[in-house]
C-alpha cells in the first residue's frame, strides 16, 4: 500500500481519519495461552505503527477448527480468563475486536469481542451460522437470533450482548462500528447494511474463510462492494494457515476496503503472524453519506444499542492510504488505457445522439492546434464514423490571431487534412483591429479587452459559419477550464454542444496520447504527440522573439496537475480547505506550502466568482465523478462568497 510522509505529525482524528489493522496471528488450535500471547505480540506491533484499532479473525483464541472441543468446559473458563487479561493489556494503547466462544443461557455463541481501555465494551453474536459443504457450525453454536439476554457474564462482569450492539468512539462521534461475522457477510442481507443505515461507518468482519480456487478474488470484490454499498469502510480479518488442516486449508487473507477501494491487505498462505493497517477516512464517509439519497432513503431492519468506548488520538508523521497526485488519472498504464477509451466513447457517443436528434451532418470546430481543440476534433471524427457520416461534414476552421504561432497553425492544419474534414483559414486580426477602434481600444494595451476581442470574434465566426452549413458548434473547453473560469463569456465558452466539459486539463493530455497510440496512426499520431508537448495557451498574446508561446497558462492560474488536484479535493470530496492542503503536501512533495496554497487561494476565488459561467453552460456529456453542469451536479449561486474557506487558509502557512 502507498504510504506518504510529511515533514510534521498529523493528527489522524482531527482530519476525520483512523488507523486500523486487520491481522491474521500464528495460532495452535485449542492452545488459548499461545494464541493470546500472538494477539499481545501483534497489538504491540500495531501500537507501533501508529494503529488504534486492531480486528483479528473468527474464533481467534481458540481456532476456528476445534470441533467438539468448543464444548469443553476448561476451553470455555480458559477463554473468559484470556478475556480479562486482553482487557488489563489494551489499557489506553489500542482498541481490540477478537473471536471467542462464549456460553450464555445455556448456549453456545461464536461472538466478536470489543475490548478497549481496560474494559470489555461488549461481545457481537453471529446471526449466519453455516451448515452446508464443509461448515458444520450449528452443531456447536446457537444463532445471534436465540439470544434471551441483552447481557452475558464474564468472569462476573456484565457485558452488553446482542447483534444489535453498535460502538461509537466516545471522542471521534464519525467513528461508530457495526461487526458481523463471517457468513454474516455472505448472506443475502448483511447485518452490515442495516449497521450503516444507523450510522456505523466502520464495518467489522471476524472470519475464519478457508481458501478453495478462485475464493481470493471472490472474497475481494465481495468486501469490496459490500464497502461501497454501505458507504463504509470494511476491515476483514480471516483465519490463517495454522489452522487444522484435517479437511480444510485456511489462507489468512485480511483485507480493508474503503467506498469500493482496497486500500491494504495480507499476504496469503504465511504461516507466520501478518498485519496489514490502514488509514480509513471516515469524514469522507459520513460526507458522502450526507449527498447520497438512497443511502438517506434506507430504514434499517431493526433498532441498535450504542456502547461508548474510547479510542485514544494518534499523532502520526505519514498516512496509510493513496493520496494520488493525479486522482482524474491511474497510474496504472492498462487501466489509463481502459479509461480513456471508455471516456472516448462516451464522449463520442453523446456527439452522435446529439447529430441524430438534430439532423445535423455538418459541424462547426474552432481549430488552434492545442490540446482541448485537438481533443474536440478526435471526438467529432468518431462520432461521424460512427453514424457513417462523411468527414467533410466536419468544418475545422483555424482562425489566427495576434499570438497565434508557425507551430499550432501548422498542427492544426495538418489535422484537418489528414482527417479528411473541411479546412476553413479565417485569420482574425483586421476584425479584431477594426474592433479595437470602433469600441475606442489602444491595441497596444495588451490587457483583458485584447485577448477576450479574439476569442469572441473567433466564437462569432464559429456561429456564423455553422447558420452557413446548417451545423452545430462544437465546444472545446474543458473541465478544468470550467472550474477556473479560464474562458472567455460568450466566447469560447459558448457552443451548441461541449464534447470536453466532463474531462479535466490533465486527463486530456492523456486522451490526446491515448488516440495517438490506440485510435489514430501515421502523420495524424505524430501530430497528435507533438500537440500533448506543446504548452498549454490561449495564445491571445504575441508570440515571443523566437516566435514561440509567450503566454502560458499555468503561470497564471497554476499547474493543472495541481488545480485539478484541488478541483477533486473540493468538489467531489467536499474537503475543508486545511485537509486539501494537508493532503496536497503529502502528493506534491516537490512543492512548499507557500507555493501550494498560492494556488489553493487562487482556485477557491476563481472558483466562486467565475460560477456565472458555469449557471448558463452549453449541453455536454458527463463522463466521470466530477461535473460543473448547472442542470446536473453541481448547483450554486453565482453570488456565494469564499470568505469562510479563504479565512481558513490563514495561519496555515
Amino acid at each position: 500500500m502507498t504510504e506518504t510522509t510529511t515533514n510534521e505529525s498529523i493528527d489522524l482524528a482531527s482530519y476525520g481519519m483512523l488507523r486500523l489493522g486487520v491481522a491474521t496471528p500464528e495460532l495452535r488450535v485449542a492452545d488459548v495461552d499461545f494464541n493470546l500471547e500472538q494477539i499481545r505480540q501483534l497489538s504491540l506491533q500495531a501500537v507501533l505503527q501508529g494503529c488504534r484499532l486492531l480486528l483479528f479473525p473468527e474464533l481467534c483464541l481458540t481456532g476456528y477448527t476445534c470441533g467438539d472441543l468448543f464444548f469443553q468446559q476448561s476451553l470455555q473458563r480458559k477463554v473468559e480468563r484470556a478475556l480479562i487479561e486482553l482487557a488489563r493489556f489494551t489499557a489506553d494503547e489500542i482498541a481490540l475486536v477478537v473471536g471467542a466462544p462464549l456460553a450464555t443461557s445455556g448456549r453456545l455463541f461464536n461472538c466478536a469481542v470489543l475490548i478497549a481501555n481496560g474494559e470489555i465494551c461488549g461481545a457481537v453474536p453471529k446471526t449466519f451460522l453455516p451448515n452446508t459443504g464443509e461448515f458444520y457450525e450449528q452443531r456447536w453454536f446457537s444463532s445471534a437470533r436465540e439470544r434471551s439476554s441483552n447481557y452475558l457474564l464474564i468472569e462476573n462482569q456484565q457485558i452488553p450482548f446482542g447483534d444489535d450492539l453498535l460502538f461509537r468512539a466516545e471522542d471521534f462521534p464519525d467513528c461508530q462500528i457495526g461487526i458481523e461475522i463471517c457468513e454474516d457477510a455472505w448472506a443475502v442481507a448483511p447485518p452490515s447494511g442495516s449497521q450503516a443505515l444507523v450510522g456505523a461507518t466502520l464495518l467489522l468482519n471476524l472470519s475464519a474463510s478457508p481458501e478453495i480456487l478462485g475464493k481470493h478474488a471472490y472474497r475481494r470484490a465481495l468486501v469490496s462492494a459490500q464497502s461501497a454499498r454501505c458507504l463504509a469502510a470494511y476491515a476483514y480479518a480471516s483465519a490463517g494457515p495454522n489452522e487444522s488442516s484435517t479437511d480444510l486449508v485456511f489462507s489468512g487473507h485480511s483485507l480493508i476496503a474503503e467506498n469500493g477501494q482496497i486500500l491494504t491487505e495480507t499476504e496469503r498462505f504465511q504461516f507466520d503472524s501478518q498485519l496489514a493497517v490502514a488509514d480509513v477516512d471516515l469524514e469522507r464517509l459520513v460526507g458522502e453519506r450526507q449527498r447520497n439519497s438512497s443511502f438517506a432513503a434506507g430504514v434499517p431492519a431493526h433498532n441498535f444499542r450504542i456502547q461508548p468506548f474510547q479510542c485514544t488520538p494518534t499523532a502520526v508523521d505519514d498516512l496509510k492510504r493513496p493520496v494520488s497526485r493525479t486522482p482524474f488519472v491511474p497510474p496504472d498504464d492498462a487501466e489509463r488505457s481502459a479509461r480513456c477509451r471508455e471516456i472516448f466513447q462516451l464522449q463520442t457517443s453523446g456527439l452522435a445522439k446529439r447529430l441524430r436528434h438534430t439532423g445535423s451532418k455538418q459541424v462547426v470546430i474552432g481549430l488552434s492546434g492545442g490540446l482541448d481543440s485537438t481533443l474536440a476534433l478526435l471526438v467529432t471524427v468518431k462520432a461521424f464514423d460512427l453514424l457513417g457520416l462523411d468527414h467533410k461534414g466536419v468544418v475545422a476552421i483555424t482562425m489566427p490571431g495576434f499570438g497565434t504561432t508557425e507551430r499550432t497553425r501548422s498542427n492544426a492544419e495538418i489535422l484537418a487534412e489528414e482527417l479528411g474534414t473541411e479546412l476553413r483559414i479565417v485569420p482574425i486580426d483586421a476584425a479584431v483591429l477594426q474592433h479595437f477602434a470602433d469600441i475606442g481600444h489602444d491595441e497596444t494595451q495588451h490587457d483583458i479587452t485584447y485577448e477576450n476581442s479574439q476569442a469572441r470574434e473567433r466564437t462569432q465566426i464559429l456561429m456564423d459559419v455553422a447558420n452557413q452549413v446548417g451545423g452545430l458548434v462544437i465546444g472545446t473547453g474543458d473541465l478544468s477550464e470550467l472550474a477556473l473560469g479560464w474562458c472567455t463569456y460568450n466566447g469560447d465558452h459558448m457552443s451548441m454542444y461541449g464534447v470536453n466539459v466532463g474531462v479535466p486539463k490533465t486527463l486530456v493530455r492523456y486522451l490526446v496520447d491515448w488516440c495517438a497510440k490506440e485510435e489514430f496512426s501515421g502523420k495524424v499520431s505524430e501530430v497528435l504527440i507533438d500537440v500533448c508537448e506543446t504548452p498549454v495557451s490561449p495564445e491571445l498574446l504575441p508570440p515571443d522573439e523566437n516566435g514561440d508561446i509567450a503566454q502560458k497558462t499555468e503561470l497564471v492560474v497554476g499547474p493543472y496537475e495541481l488545480q485539478d488536484f484541488f478541483l477533486y479535493q473540493v468538489v467531489r470530496m467536499h474537503f475543508a480547505p486545511r485537509k486539501v492542503l494537508l493532503l496536497a503536501d503529502l502528493a506534491f512533495v516537490d512543492m512548499s506550502r507557500t507555493e501550494i496554497l498560492k494556488w489553493l487561494r487562487q482556485f477557491y476565488r476563481r472558483f466562486f466568482s467565475q460560477q456565472f459561467k458555469r449557471s448558463c453552460l452549453p449541453d455536454g456529456p458527463k463522463v466521470g465523478t466530477v461535473a460543473l453542469s448547472p442542470r446536473g451536479d453541481w448547483r450554486m449561486p453565482s453570488d456565494a462568497q469564499a470568505s469562510l474557506w479563504l479565512q481558513e487558509l490563514e495561519g496555515l502557512e
